[in-house]
């Protein structure tokens, strides 16, 4: 994934759409801040309306992290919800 073969090229619609549902302006702020990619050339890279390339790849695969870890801790935070709830029930 985010291989050279990707460069030059907008990341994959499914990518976008998990990335937006798992990130935050915040994460986005941070992994500008540590990877030296500018917020808005990691948003546009998201949002489809600017290519992969070699620099900017190693945000996106930060944010795919990020994403990931998000993810887990929403699955964790719905499955304790869950129980809460059927409580209730």
């Amino acid at each position: 994934m985010l291989s050279e073969d990707h460069y030059g090229k907008p990341i994959n619609e499914k990518l976008s759409i998990t990335l937006r549902r798992n990130t935050t302006k915040d994460d986005f702020a941070n992994i500008a801040a540590s990877t030296n990619v500018s917020f808005s050339t990691i948003r546009d890279v998201v949002y489809r309306t600017n290519s992969l390339t070699k620099s900017n790849s190693k945000a996106i695969k930060a944010l795919v992290k990020v994403a990931f870890d998000n993810s887990l801790a929403k699955q964790l935070q719905a499955e304790g919800d869950k129980k809460f709830l059927n409580g209730l029930l």
